[in-house]
């Protein structure tokens, strides 16, 4: 019986002491956070929690490949009904202009971007999130099957975020069953937002904690991820952008006739695909090519990014 007891504290204890796991990919999260300075205590304490033992079905079914399709087709028809919340959008603007002044002033980031950006996302913060990050992620980690390089990339981006999201919730002293970050299906969270691996963008308006769920810190987040993940520094000069509602429905003209289209790239470094270009031989699209690409970088799809331009076009006009 004794033996039985010190058997049993021996590997209580044991667990706690590294990052041996018979999950594989558990145990790169755990080698990696824990070179962040997180305990391997908690790390085990998360990914033993009753939060790690959760499946979301809905979320894993919405991130299936055979759902891309209608995703973009989705997107073009958010662009569609979006365009009638103008009147929102300029008057979301001047509500917050002062967070806007200065996030123009420290990042060169159009109030305009950023503001049309927040409508797509959640509605400037008024969309529900219904899915819990950390589970979503760890359901694709439990799940996906690697067969394809599409498999390789959802397992990565699933531990990558993973263990920001364990490095947040210890840097802010959160147990691991209560660290519940509200987002949508794809795990993306706050206002903005942003996927937790993109967390060491968000900044504070004022001193303090910075929480995405407060529309100031959504503002100078999102003009600091343009900033530096996109390397958009200098404001829009409207007068150079040509006719947005035209050229917006020439675009979906051509993407609707051309299988693998893009509006602003002829191709992709990391997979080496072949893009039907849009812009790319018209000298009169330049100027809006180099910006829709800016936009891409948060998010990668041509239809959002040309949405969030024709949305900021407009609010323009407005303001």
């Amino acid at each position: 019986k004794y033996l039985l007891l010190l058997t049993f504290s021996t590997l209580l204890l044991a667990k706690y002491s590294n990052c041996d796991f018979i999950n594989k990919d558990y145990e790169y999260i755990c080698k990696k956070v824990t070179k962040k300075g997180v305990s391997v205590k908690y790390v085990n304490s998360f990914l033993f929690s009753d939060k790690a033992s959760k499946i979301n079905e809905q979320s894993f079914k919405l991130f299936s490949y055979k759902k891309t399709p209608s995703h973009r087709k989705d997107e073009k028809k958010a662009n569609n009904s979006l365009v009638e919340k103008i009147p929102k959008i300029i008057a979301h603007v001047k509500k917050y202009s002062d967070v806007y002044d200065e996030a123009e002033k420290r990042f060169g980031v159009n109030r305009e971007i950023v503001a049309s950006i927040l409508m797509k996302e959640t509605r400037l913060g008024k969309a529900h999130l219904s899915f819990d990050a950390f589970i979503g992620f760890n359901t694709l980690i439990k799940k996906v099957k690697v067969r394809t390089s599409r498999d390789k990339w959802l397992l990565k981006m699933s531990k990558s975020n993973i263990v920001s999201i364990i490095k947040h919730c210890y840097d802010n002293k959160i147990e691991p069953n209560n660290c519940n970050l509200p987002s949508s299906y794809a795990g993306a969270v706050g206002i903005p937002q942003f996927m937790p691996a993109s967390f060491v963008y968000a900044i504070a308006y004022k001193k303090g904690r910075v929480d995405l769920t407060r529309m100031q810190d959504a503002i100078m987040s999102a003009s600091n991820y343009l900033n530096k993940k996109a390397d958009f520094t200098k404001l829009i000069e409207w007068d150079k952008i040509p006719d947005l509602p035209k050229v917006e429905q020439a675009w979906y003209d051509y993407d609707f006739i051309h299988k693998n289209s893009s509006f602003a790239y002829e191709g992709s470094k990391n997979s080496g695909k072949e893009y039907d270009c849009f812009a790319c031989n018209k000298p009169e699209l330049q100027y809006l090519r180099e910006y829709i690409k800016k936009i891409m970088r948060y998010n990668n799809s041509s239809n959002y990014a040309m949405g969030v331009m024709r949305l900021a076009y407009d609010t323009h006009q407005g303001l």
